[in-house]
């Protein structure tokens, strides 16, 4: 238990860490993203206020083309670099401003306008190149901003990112798996001091309910049977049961509580089982199926699967109807142990198959004192299971029939 409640405190914390640290990246990531969009966007504003006012490349013996005065900052107009290609209405290029770039040339400048055109979008990216498609007195523009630098910078950013989370994510791992044993200590403490209280009180218990059960004995041999007697000797039994149950449930809780596992039979295992609830459910006019495949071994404490075995048929001879069918199945399939108690029942309550396995839950409190049962066995069953590995389920639809599965 102890283990699982680690796990989990680890789990948590490292499900909490990832939330936060992965929300922080894409945050910053997104914000770099955006901040650098917007300052390619404001200089490809700048850019066709440039190519508006001088449109045309200069001819023979005239001047050269202003440089690029659009942004505030002199150098960086100097490391601008972009073209632009104009179209007529009818989508020919009529002119292409290449005087501000050297990685592409006058055709694949028109190529890359023309893919702008088809795309249909204002603003996006190809490539290396941030484009702007604007449309200016019947004439369409479209400006490329070479972005090589910036998008090799948030590149390098979202890299960074992903670098500095996994180490972060690593770090973290390690102290939490560190202090989780000390996050849980407190209730460690609580755990084993409920489990020598369990103890201690069933050694306490066991005198008096032996003396109990002495002292009815000897009034029976002076008195002889009556019904106040038989009573007091069922709700001793009782008792006594129940105490055995809480001291077992309590062992079961132990770090290592089977520490002599070895291969042994389950076919014969579950034999010896039914040959005990074969009559019983006979005599109470239950038909008892049984289907135990031969030869399936497994790993564990014998005794302790027996008991499991014996807490299911218990349950399904115990809460059956009358005149009920009950199914006991054994099998073995892929290496997967399987093993399925049925039974059909009228239950007027529904029971909640989540809470079915926990300790002391009773559906119905009259139905279960007229039975004699704890609210424990079922609790018995799923730690025995869990302590060997294997998972339990139940299902109970419509209160017409229990179902209970065990997997190992």
């Amino acid at each position: 238990m102890l283990k699982k409640m680690r796990r989990r405190v680890i789990l948590a914390a490292m499900l909490a860490f990832f939330a936060v640290i992965t929300m922080i990246g894409v945050l910053v990531n997104l914000v770099n993203y955006g901040l650098v969009t917007s300052m390619a966007d404001q200089t490809l504003s700048a850019i066709l206020s440039f190519e508006e006012h001088s449109p045309k490349a200069p001819g023979p013996g005239e001047p050269p083309r202003e440089p690029f005065r659009g942004l505030p900052d002199m150098e960086s107009n100097y490391m601008t670099r972009f073209f632009a290609v104009r179209f007529d209405e009818n989508e020919n290029a009529v002119f292409v401003s290449m005087d501000y770039i050297a990685s592409v040339d006058s055709e694949k400048a028109v190529e890359y306008a023309k893919q702008i055109l088809k795309r249909g979008n204002d603003h996006g990216y190809l490539k290396e190149y941030r484009f702007a498609k604007y449309e200016v007195n019947g004439i369409t523009i479209v400006v490329f901003l070479n972005t090589f630098r910036e998008q090799q910078s948030m590149k390098a950013l979202f890299i960074l990112t992903l670098a500095v989370s996994a180490v972060s994510l690593i770090i973290v791992f390690v102290l939490v798996t560190l202090f989780s044993g000390r996050a849980i200590r407190p209730i460690a403490n609580n755990i084993k001091q409920q489990k020598q209280f369990i103890t201690d009180a069933s050694h306490e218990l066991k005198t008096p309910l032996t003396s109990i059960s002495t002292s009815v004995d000897v009034l029976e041999m002076e008195h002889g049977e009556d019904e106040w007697l038989a009573n007091i000797r069922s709700q001793a039994g009782r008792m006594s049961k129940l105490v055995s149950e809480l001291v077992t449930l309590s062992r079961l809780d132990e770090i290592n509580p089977l520490p002599n596992k070895e291969e042994f039979s389950l076919s014969n295992a579950a034999w010896e089982i039914v040959e005990v609830y074969e009559p019983q459910a006979k005599a109470s006019g239950k038909n008892l199926v049984i289907n135990i495949q031969d030869d399936v071994s497994m790993v564990g404490e014998k005794a302790a699967i027996q008991q499991m075995l014996s807490v299911l048929l218990d349950n399904a001879v115990r809460y059956s109807d009358e005149n009920a069918d009950i199914r006991f199945d054994v099998n073995k399939k892929k290496n997967r142990i399987n093993i399925e108690v049925f039974n059909t029942c009228e239950r007027d309550i529904i029971p909640d198959e989540e809470r079915l396995f926990d300790r002391f839950y009773r559906p119905d409190d009259s139905r279960n004192s007229k039975t004699g049962g704890s609210g424990v066995g079922l609790a018995i069953a799923k730690a025995v299971t869990e302590t060997h590995g294997g998972v339990i389920s139940a299902s109970c639809p419509s209160g017409k029939s229990m179902t209970i599965k065990v997997k190992f």
